[in-house]
């Protein structure tokens, strides 16, 4: 049986470790210690780590893992990454035989260059996004462009309903505070949100969600529907053209919310 655990690292990152109770693999390592204490803990042998971007809070923990653990790293191809040993770009698969996972790579550029998902479709679909679709929102765009994280977030958005969506961060709740200006008579909205915060009250995570969830409640994969438009456009003062220029304003908005 596969499982997928998350670690807590600094404030409000998590780091995932996808294991089968014998073998591991570790997501997005940003700190090395809580990852082998975890390890050392359920008698994990780590198989190996995948890296989304190179962000420090996703790679800072790359080096004292491979002083414990020789294993390949694995990341986007478009990137400098000194510990990644095998770069990787769209359609690319990383196959981990002893837990009989298979990742298939999606290219997301927007938040950095190079950004990079791992999707698997069993036992179950799943996406491991780093910092491109989170729960209710989407990543800042650093590198590329309003366009290319559009774009990356649609990809992400024709994935199977039922797609578990492991982020990388818990900025669930503000997220939510922010949706809520955007589309404030949304009533899964308000339900998702009681059931974050309960969540959040007993320290649990509100992640992963599904990707049928994120295509009720997440503003930025609704560029296209009336009630996101119309909050946009308000905020922006003009009309908006077409669903990218509808991103931009949203993520702009968001930048100063």
């Amino acid at each position: 049986m596969l499982n997928v655990h998350p670690i807590y690292a600094f404030s409000d990152n998590y780091i995932w470790v996808i294991h089968n109770h014998t073998h591991a693999a570790v997501i997005d390592p940003g700190v090395a210690s809580p990852v082998i204490e975890y390890l050392l803990s359920k008698k994990l042998q780590l198989s190996a780590i995948l890296i989304t971007h190179h962000h420090h809070d996703h790679t800072g923990g790359n080096t004292e893992l491979l002083q414990s653990f020789d294993v390949p790293v694995y990341g986007p191809h478009n990137e400098s990454i000194a510990t990644v040993s095998h770069t990787l770009r769209e359609g690319d698969q990383v196959n981990l035989e002893e837990m009989s996972l298979n990742l298939m790579i999606i290219d997301t550029p927007g938040h950095t260059r190079g950004h990079i998902a791992y999707y698997g479709s069993n036992p179950f679909n799943m996406v491991f996004c780093g910092d491109t679709l989170f729960a209710c929102g989407c990543g800042r765009v650093f590198e590329g462009t309003t366009q290319q994280m559009y774009q990356s977030l649609q990809k992400l958005s024709q994935l199977p309903g039922d797609t578990l969506i492991f982020c990388s961060h818990e900025y669930t709740l503000g997220n939510i505070q922010f949706a809520k200006v955007v589309d404030p008579k949304n009533s899964q909205l308000i339900e998702f949100e009681i059931a974050a915060r309960e969540l959040r009250n007993r320290n649990v995570p509100t992640i992963p969600t599904t990707l049928t969830l994120e295509r009720k409640i997440n503003p930025f994969i609704r560029c296209e529907q009336q009630e996101v438009i119309n909050s946009a456009q308000n905020y922006s003062g003009k009309l908006l053209p077409d669903p990218v220029a509808v991103f931009t304003a949203l993520r702009a908005w968001k930048n100063h919310f």
